[in-house]
């Protein structure tokens, strides 16, 4: 039975393919609940970060508070989380489940079902959320709304019948849609007389106030002035101030069992108030922790290292900040002797790591070099030791490996029929293996391949756009490990290794590699006084050179006429000189070689 204070609560989001217009009916929605007036209304109005409204993609889950009166004239109070779609900030869908009981599934009527919806899906039905469909985009020439009906009746088990048309943009069928979540989605269960739990699904740092907690308070109610503890790290601290999430942070007297609302309570380290973590009553002991949702995995490590060095403690106090908002993010300290001090960094994917960076450099003004992205190898020594190696620089010499086990995911690719043959050649080239193909309908295929994480982080994304002219989808899942013939690939300049150049890569494509790479470096590495030898190097053994000539100053100029014997003892001391200054000179890297290890691997493709 739901305690009457809970009846008229509804939490939900809405999740969706990236671009099928989610951020779009979040602003009719406020408009229609009249949440915000005519003047504080603008396009994607949830989208806060000029990162988001540059892309077009929501990067960050958004939550705000509604009052609705619904026609059966019961005032309801929701609470709606948007959520991004890219496949990189899955977390962050995973994350925003967890405050709700229902989901709205929005799909563009042109395009169907895409490989990111189903994945939406599946982490919704997972979290037993109850699914509201809703076809979006019904105004445009090429929508097709009872095709995708079925299409949705199919895969998520929504009546066709049932299926919400809208379109977000034009507001059509957005109030009927509203009146579906509030008929459909459950009030929350939860006792409001229990000793107090909250899930913290989210925060942000205030420099002024300290860690900001966005909840969902489970049992109980909390006030200002409570006392409660953070059950991970057992600290406890006095409740400053708690409130409603709206546009801004709108305090409230107390949040009571149901509520999706905001917790400030001084908590000066971002470290004490982590993702996931369960808010308690301070006075009550033995207060179980709430499920939390499934552990972030990082997926892609690359080094940031500050252009100035100066600039290492602004990045390590900036990576804190921005690891309390974006709980997917891992870093720890390392040194290069290239770069010198910074961080190394896991990321959700490429996407994630373009937008960290940009962050940082936007908010923080920090100006950053990134080396190139890697994935973590699992490493069998012939001692017996194992070692996880997310950072070329840490493989073992190759005379002291047994084996080297690279991560696998399985990759689900949506697309129209006319580019399969594109798509199993580009699977094909890295080193996929085919699984299964599923009909979605006539003409749209969901392809499912085995692919090692390695091949697909940097470039895979784009280059599937390109064959299939933008058509297709993509979404992936982790998998396992399987063993593979990788090695470490070296960079020397006049024979001192270069660490931050160097990248671990298969075997069959090092050589290929290894060329464009010192192919591309001579292009970028300025001519020095002295002679610079670039090499590849696997193991050892050299399979790649190309040679920068030295800057040349003509010393024989002033000699007009006379013995040649004289000119050749100038060039000879010039020589002797060069040896001397390639000795003892060093060769600078400029940013744009770095750089360059990313677009190797894109032309080598």
């Amino acid at each position: 039975m739901t305690d009457p204070r809970l009846r008229n609560i509804r939490n939900f989001c809405i999740v969706a393919h990236i671009d099928h217009g989610k951020s779009t009916l979040a602003d009719r929605l406020l408009e229609i609940t009249h949440t915000l007036t005519p003047q504080q209304m603008k396009a994607q109005v949830l989208d806060d970060m000029d990162l988001e409204r540059e892309k077009g993609i929501t990067i960050k889950s958004h939550a705000i508070a509604m009052a609705y009166t619904a026609k059966d004239g019961v005032t309801y109070e929701l609470n709606l989380i948007d959520t991004p779609g890219h496949v990189d900030f899955t977390y962050e869908v995973s994350r925003a489940l967890a405050a709700c009981e229902g989901a709205i599934l929005v799909v563009d009527a042109s395009q169907g079902i895409e490989a990111q919806t189903l994945s939406n899906y599946y982490l919704a039905s997972a979290q037993k959320l109850t699914i509201v469909g809703a076809i979006n985009k019904i105004d445009l020439p090429a929508a097709r709304p009872d095709e995708v009906a079925l299409e949705i009746e199919h895969h998520a088990h929504v009546p066709a019948e049932h299926v919400c048309r809208i379109s977000a943009k034009t507001g059509a069928g957005v109030a009927e849609l509203l009146e579906e979540v509030i008929a459909d989605v459950p009030p929350p269960t939860g006792n409001p007389d229990a000793p107090m739990r909250a899930l913290i699904f989210d925060s942000k740092f205030d420099q002024y106030r300290g860690v900001v907690c966005l909840v969902r308070v489970v049992d109980g109610c909390v006030r200002a002035g409570d006392r409660i503890r953070f059950v991970s790290t057992e600290k406890d601290h006095e409740v400053a101030e708690v409130g409603k999430l709206r546009l801004k942070l709108d305090p409230e007297k107390e949040l009571h069992a149901g509520q999706v609302g905001y917790i400030v309570a001084g908590v000066k380290t971002v470290a004490d108030a982590r993702v996931g973590d369960t808010i308690v009553a301070a006075d009550i002991e033995g207060l179980l922790p709430l499920p939390g949702f499934r552990e972030t995995q990082s997926m892609v490590f690359s080094g940031l290292y500050p252009i100035d060095s100066e600039q290492y403690e602004p990045l390590k106090e900036a990576l804190s900040k921005l690891k309390l908002n974006d709980a997917s993010l891992m870093y720890e300290p390392e040194t290069s002797v290239a770069l010198g001090f910074g961080f190394r960094v896991g990321f959700l994917g490429l996407l994630h790591l373009e937008i960290i960076q940009e962050r940082l450099r936007r908010e923080f003004q920090i100006d950053l070099l990134a080396t190139t992205p890697s994935v973590v190898y699992h490493v069998l020594q012939t001692d017996g030791e194992f070692l996880k190696v997310d950072n070329p620089s840490m493989m073992p010499p190759v005379q002291n490996i047994e084996s080297i086990e690279e991560p696998v995911v399985l990759a689900h690719v949506v697309t129209p029929t006319e580019y399969l043959g594109n798509i199993y050649r580009l699977c094909q080239e890295r080193r996929g293996t085919f699984v299964a193909t599923e009909h979605l309908e006539e003409n749209r295929v969901r392809l499912a391949y085995r692919l090692p994480l390695g091949e697909i982080v940097l470039d895979f994304y784009d280059r599937l756009k390109s064959v299939t002219r933008g058509y297709a989808s993509l979404d992936y899942e982790f998998t396992g490990y399987q063993e593979a013939e990788v090695v470490k690939l070296d960079v020397m300049l006049n024979g001192e290794v270069v660490d931050a150049l160097s990248a671990i890569v298969h075997r069959d494509k090092a050589y290929t590699y290894g060329s464009s790479l010192c192919e591309k470096l001579k292009e970028l590495i300025p001519r020095q006084m002295f002679q610079v030898a670039i090499q590849a190097a696997v193991g050892g053994k050299v399979i790649a050179r190309e040679t920068i000539g030295a800057m040349r100053k003509n010393v024989i100029a002033k000699c007009y006429g006379g013995d040649i014997t004289r000119k050749r003892k100038l060039l000879e001391k010039q020589k002797e000189g060069k040896r001397r200054m390639k000795q003892i000179g060093t060769v600078e890297v400029p940013q744009e070689a770095f750089m360059a290890l990313l677009r190797v691997n894109e032309e080598s493709s």
